[in-house]
C-alpha cells in the first residue's frame, strides 16, 4: 500500500520497506532509537507502551499496547479516541519509550493513557485518506466563518480525527477569543465534535514548515520540540548587529539558533577582563567596541577618529591597571593584523612520465599556431614565379 500515511504522496525515495517507513526518514520530529539492537536480560519487563504520531509528525503521544502484536518502527495502528478510533504511526517501541516518557513527565502507570486498538487495516487507512482530504476545504470555510463573526484570530490549520466524528482547530491570537459561538457554528457545520487549540506563531511555523536562511529545513519542523525564550541580549554577547530582518525567522520571532552558541560565547567572555569599556590615554577615552572571542582581542576607538584598534586581552590588563594607579599611558599599543590576501602559487608537477603541465600546452600551441602565421605572412610577401622561356634542354 506504500506510505500513504505520511504528506510524501507515496513511497520516500529510497525506502526499500515495500509498505512502512521504518527508518522513520519521512516523518518530522524523528526520534532515533539507539536501543533497538541492544539485547535486555529480562523480556517481561520490557516497555508495554509506544509512541504514535499523527499527522506527518506533527502531533505525538503515548499509548498502551494492551495486544498481542509487537509493533516496529514505521508500523500503522489503529489507536483510542475521542468517542472513535484515530489512526497512526509507531515512531518509537521499547525501553528508548521510558526514556522519552520520564523525559516528558509521564508515568507509565498511568491508567489515563489511551489503549492501542489494533493494527491499522485498508479500511482504517482509507477512511483516513478521505478525511484527511476534507481538511483543507474545512480550514477555508473555518477561515471564513471567523471573518463572518469578526474575531481577532487567525485559523492556522484543522486536523480531522481518523473517523471523522473529531476535529481539532488551531488557532492564532493575541487575545483572549471568545468562540462559544464560533464553536456551534463549526459543529452544525461539519458535523463533528469541536475541538480549539491555541498556538504560537513558533509553533504555526513549525506545524507549515519551511526552508531557513541557512540552507536546511526549520528546526521546528524537525528536531526541536521544546522552545526556549530568546532575546537580542544573546545577539549582542555574539556581536550580531541588531537587525530585526535578519534575526527573524519565519514565524517573525527572533530565530532559535542564536540560542546554539550562546554558551560557546558565554564561557570564552569569562576570560575577558571586566570594567574595560573604557581606557583612559594620553589621546582620550578609548572605547570599547567589540570582542573578538576567536582571536581573543578586544577593538578600541579613539575620539576624533573612526580607525578602530586591537589590543590584546594581556595589554587591556595591563592598561586598567596603570589608570587604577592613575597612570596614564602614551598609546594603546595596538597589534598588527594582517589583512592581505597571500597570493597563492601555483604547484610546479612532478617531472614523470605521461605527467605533462597544461600550461605547457598552452604555450606549445601558441608557439605552433606563431609559426603558421608567420609561414602564411612570408608567402604572401613573396613575388609570384615566372615562368621559365624555352622549354626543356637536354645535355
Amino acid at each position: 500500500m506504500g506510505c500513504s500515511s505520511c504528506g510524501t504522496g507515496g513511497k520516500v525515495a529510497g525506502c526499500k520497506s515495500n509498505g512502512g517507513c521504518s527508518s522513520g526518514g519521512c516523518n518530522r520530529m524523528n526520534v532515533h532509537d539507539w536501543l533497538a539492537n541492544l539485547p535486555f536480560s529480562d523480556p517481561d519487563s520490557a516497555c508495554a507502551v509506544i509512541e504514535v504520531s499523527f499527522n506527518n509528525g506533527s502531533r505525538k503521544d503515548f499509548y498502551r499496547n494492551s495486544t498481542t502484536h509487537f509493533f516496529d518502527k514505521g508500523d500503522c495502528v489503529s489507536v483510542e479516541g475521542v468517542s472513535g478510533f484515530d489512526v497512526g504511526t509507531v515512531t518509537l517501541s521499547g525501553e528508548i519509550v521510558r526514556l522519552q516518557m520520564k523525559k516528558k513527565g509521564v508515568e507509565e502507570n498511568n491508567p489515563d493513557l489511551k489503549r492501542v486498538l489494533r493494527r491499522a487495516n485498508e479500511k482504517d487507512i482509507e477512511l483516513l485518506t478521505q478525511n484527511k482530504k476534507r481538511e483543507r476545504e474545512a480550514l477555508v470555510r473555518a477561515r471564513a466563518i471567523a471573518r463572518q463573526l469578526k474575531l481577532e484570530m487567525k485559523m492556522t490549520e484543522v486536523e480531522i480525527q481518523a473517523d471523522g466524528r473529531k476535529a481539532t482547530f488551531f488557532y492564532i491570537a493575541d487575545d483572549r477569543v471568545d468562540f462559544r459561538e464560533l464553536i456551534k457554528l463549526y459543529a452544525s457545520e461539519f458535523r463533528v465534535k469541536v475541538e480549539m487549540k491555541q498556538i504560537g506563531a513558533r509553533q504555526e511555523a513549525a506545524k507549515v514548515g519551511g526552508i531557513g536562511s541557512c540552507g536546511r529545513e526549520l528546526c521546528c519542523s524537525t528536531w526541536l520540540s521544546d522552545f526556549k525564550s530568546v532575546n537580542t541580549t544573546a545577539a549582542r554577547y555574539q556581536n550580531l548587529s541588531i537587525n530585526q530582518t535578519k534575526l527573524s525567522g519565519q514565524c517573525g520571532r527572533l530565530k532559535c539558533c542564536l540560542n546554539y552558541e550562546l554558551d560557546t560565547y558565554l564561557d570564552a567572555l569569562q576570560g575577558f577582563p571586566d570594567n574595560a569599556d573604557t581606557l583612559q590615554v594620553a589621546k582620550g577615552t578609548a572605547l570599547l567596541i567589540k570582542k573578538d572571542i576567536f582571536k581573543n582581542l578586544m577593538w578600541y576607538t579613539l575620539p576624533d577618529s573612526n580607525k578602530q584598534y586591537p589590543l590584546t586581552i594581556e595589554r587591556v590588563r595591563k592598561i586598567k591597571q596603570l589608570n587604577y594607579q592613575n597612570i596614564i599611558p602614551d598609546g594603546l599599543e595596538p597589534v598588527e593584523i594582517s589583512t592581505g590576501k597571500v597570493k597563492e602559487e601555483e604547484h610546479a608537477f612532478v617531472d614523470l612520465v605521461g605527467q605533462i603541465s597544461l600550461k605547457s600546452l598552452d604555450k606549445a600551441d601558441k608557439k605552433k599556431r606563431h609559426a603558421q602565421h608567420h609561414h602564411k605572412q612570408q608567402q604572401q610577401k613573396r613575388p609570384p614565379q615566372q615562368p621559365q622561356k624555352g622549354g626543356n634542354n637536354k645535355k
